[in-house]
């Protein structure tokens, strides 16, 4: 099956989830705003989070994947269940004891990942709490890290794409269950949300273990053993854990330094939802795809396969990230006044995210582009680089927050996140680009002009009619009304754009139509 055609498969998912996630996020910032429950639930959850996406999805995307497509490929399906099942039991065994360690840490480790609450006790004690009720969902979105690594390997990419759209069902649950019981702004909601996030946790997990079962791959535990593999995985994951969540550790580390200016988490946490939207639709797909579409062709001593699916994937990424950035970029304060400008979230607070939107939204691009470039690295088993790589990232993202953040607020660590991301991407290419490993060919660099050239036109386009709707989100405006002009600020974007792509032939529609019908 083609890249573009899987990743669109996997976007399709992702979109229900996002679409969910926003419904999510709406009756979130409805209830809790911008206020201290809020800051101390967003830092709650940020921190599984972060160890998730390290232990996990960037440990085992970059090292577990390449080890099983080589098995299955190499040594048959039977081999490569045993393989799956041995790292299965390595993982739960480690996870679990990190788990209980830091539960029983967390009233010492706050201090560390939220050093701003100091001066105030009740969010330091509710920021505890609160982290401790979530912890558990680590451990079983790293086993359903690892099923879904297991999954996409053998390209049945449904169930691990479907999956995140279990944790926005139950947190509309539990924000349902806090308006029921009219706890609103108060730290019974929090606890609320806070079991919400864990027990979405076992939801994904048990999904996906009916999907690898149904696959012939049904993962148990068994006692642990350091296997030769299991060792060879390990020795690779501590590099692609670095590489692979370098977006997290960014994230956390901006939290970290959000928590000493007021609301800033908060404003930082809504930001951040807004542009993950057409980041997980497109950028997280390609790289869930590509990685092991990669691993095959070269395990096949395909090199050209693997380019041509380099660069069909960066077409693909960038032909929607583009105009996705420059939408959020231009028209960011009317979607947030639109989605999120109801209950305990405020025009001022409108006012106070739209141009962190606009800052994280500029590096949009890059975070999709190292979609792309990363498991160039990690199809070669090389998870060193890519590591190499994201520390320098990430020791421009810490000086520069720290930097920026002293004139610019929590805009300049959103801005700082952007700039590491964008030297990440760069790393990346050249090094790729040195090593014979990817150059972009004929029909990528003709398509990217005129990408750029239409997302222009499409910019041009949402500013001026922006200007025309302006009205319709002022604060006292009927929300009807506001709808219905953001309604028409996306058509205006999306016939802008298809339309300008049509003209310069940056990707007409009937070959959208075809390389998504094409396997």
């Amino acid at each position: 099956m083609s890249v573009i055609r899987s990743a669109a498969k996997v976007g399709g998912f992702t979109s229900i989830s996002r679409v969910l996630g926003f419904i999510r996020d709406q009756l979130v910032a409805f209830t809790l705003g911008t206020g201290g429950v809020a800051e101390a639930f967003f830092v709650a959850q940020r921190f599984p989070n972060l160890f998730r996406t390290l232990f996990a999805e960037g440990a085992f995307n970059s090292a577990f994947v390449p080890l099983f497509a080589r098995k299955v490929e190499g040594e048959g399906e039977r081999a490569a269940h045993r393989f799956a099942r041995d790292v299965f039991s390595a993982l739960l065994a480690w996870v679990l004891l990190f788990t209980v360690i830091a539960i029983a840490a967390m009233p010492w480790l706050i201090y560390a990942i939220a050093p701003g609450f100091k001066g105030d006790p009740a969010k330091i004690a509710l920021a505890t709490l609160l982290t401790q009720i979530c912890f558990p969902y680590l451990l079983f979105m790293s086993l359903t890290a690892l099923q879904g690594g297991v999954l996409n390997s053998l390209h049945r990419f449904t169930a691990a794409a479907a999956a995140p759209i279990l944790l926005n069902i139950v947190m509309i649950l539990s924000n349902m269950l806090a308006y029921t019981l009219g706890s609103g702004n108060s730290p019974l909601t929090g606890y609320i949300f806070a079991v919400g996030v864990t027990l979405s946790g076992v939801a994904q997990y048990a999904l996906l273990a009916v999907a690898c079962s149904r696959a012939g791959m049904p993962l148990t535990p068994r006692l642990p053993r350091l296997t030769p593999d299991v060792k060879l995985v390990i020795k690779r994951s501590v590099p692609g854990i670095i590489s692979g969540g370098i977006m997290q550790i960014n994230l956390v580390i901006g939290t970290m330094i959000a928590t000493s200016i007021p609301s800033a988490v908060a404003y930082l946490y809504y930001a951040d939802r807004l542009y993950q939207l057409p980041l997980g639709v497109i950028g997280v797909a390609i790289g869930v795809v590509l990685l092991p579409t990669l691993s095959r062709k070269l395990r096949a001593g395909d090199e050209w396969g693997a380019l041509d699916a380099s660069n069909r994937a960066i077409e693909f990424s960038l032909f929607l990230t583009l105009p996705a950035a420059a939408a959020l970029m231009v028209i960011g304060a009317p979607i947030l006044h639109t989605v999120f400008e109801h209950g305990a979230f405020h025009a001022g607070d409108t006012l106070a995210v739209a141009p962190a939107v606009a800052a994280y939204a500029a590096g949009l691009p890059a975070y999709s582009l190292t979609k792309v470039f990363q498991p160039g690295f990690y199809a070669r088993e090389d998870t060193r680089t890519p590591m190499n790589f994201a520390i320098v990232s990430v020791v421009v993202n810490i000086v520069l927050s720290l930097a920026l953040s002293r004139f610019m607020g929590h805009v300049g660590i959103a801005l700082a996140a952007t700039i590491a991301a964008w030297i990440n991407a760069g790393q990346l290419y050249f090094r790729l680009r040195k090593l014979g490993h990817f150059t972009f060919d004929r029909s990528a660099r003709f398509r990217l002009s005129r990408m750029i050239l239409s997302t222009c036109i499409m910019a041009a386009a949402l500013f001026d009619v922006g200007l025309l709707m302006d009205g319709a989100f002022d604060p006292g405006a009927h929300i009807l009304r506001a709808i219905i002009g953001l309604a028409l600020l996306v058509a205006a974007g999306i016939i802008s754009y298809f339309g300008a792509s049509q003209l310069t032939g940056a990707w007409r529609l009937s070959e959208l139509r075809g390389a998504l019908r094409r396997s």
